[in-house]
């Protein structure tokens, strides 16, 4: 696989997390990931895509819309909080958001309008490395690699692995693993030197 095409495989399994995280799948989202058809070299990831394919066939949208729910919003709060700041601090709204604003101030991302969520929202972050890794060369490997290990890093794969092992997650264990495995896969992608 060449460089440009493994950019781009990158930017969109970040690009699908980031989707999956923000909203429950509707049914175009669900179709789609049905006819899912990993590579077995797609940086040894075929499994989760295949749970992801065969968790997409057996769900319905009004299921995965009380399965969100439960998990991430909830009477109070859902079962997970999936902020930075709150792995990072156990508190939400703390300093790992104010470096995480400034980091984003500095690539030129802003808050859209409308938007209620902390900027360190794992949907948010995985937005944003979808960006950042997309962004035809104008974020260089060196700052992807910085972000990463700065507000990535230190939380998602702990957020994964406790969205895997949720007792509200039927749909979202196969998107947990998907995204345990992609941060596996970019925890020694970007360990590689500059």
């Amino acid at each position: 696989m060449n460089a440009v095409a493994e950019e781009q495989l990158r930017a969109n399994v970040y690009s699908l997390l980031a989707r999956l995280l923000a909203a429950p799948p509707d049914e175009e989202v669900l179709a789609r990931l049905a006819q899912i058809e990993a590579e077995p070299d797609a940086h040894g990831m075929a499994g989760a895509w295949h749970m992801l394919k065969l968790a997409a066939a057996s769900s319905s949208v009004a299921a995965l819309d009380d399965e969100y729910h439960a998990l991430f919003i909830g009477v109070g709060r859902g079962e997970l909080v999936p902020f930075g700041s709150w792995y990072m601090t156990g508190f939400l709204m703390d300093k790992p958001l104010t470096y995480l604003r400034q980091d984003l101030a500095e690539f030129g991302i802003v808050r859209q309008d409308g938007v209620k969520e902390p900027e360190d929202h794992a949907a948010a972050l995985c937005e944003t490395m979808a960006l950042i890794i997309g962004h035809d060369g104008e974020i260089d490997f060196a700052r992807q690699q910085a972000f990463y290990k700065n507000h990535v890093q230190p939380w998602m794969r702990l957020f994964f692995e406790d969205l895997e092992n949720a007792q509200a997650a039927t749909f979202y264990k196969a998107v947990a693993r998907l995204g345990r495995e992609m941060i596996d896969f970019e925890s020694q992608y970007l360990a590689m030197p500059a």
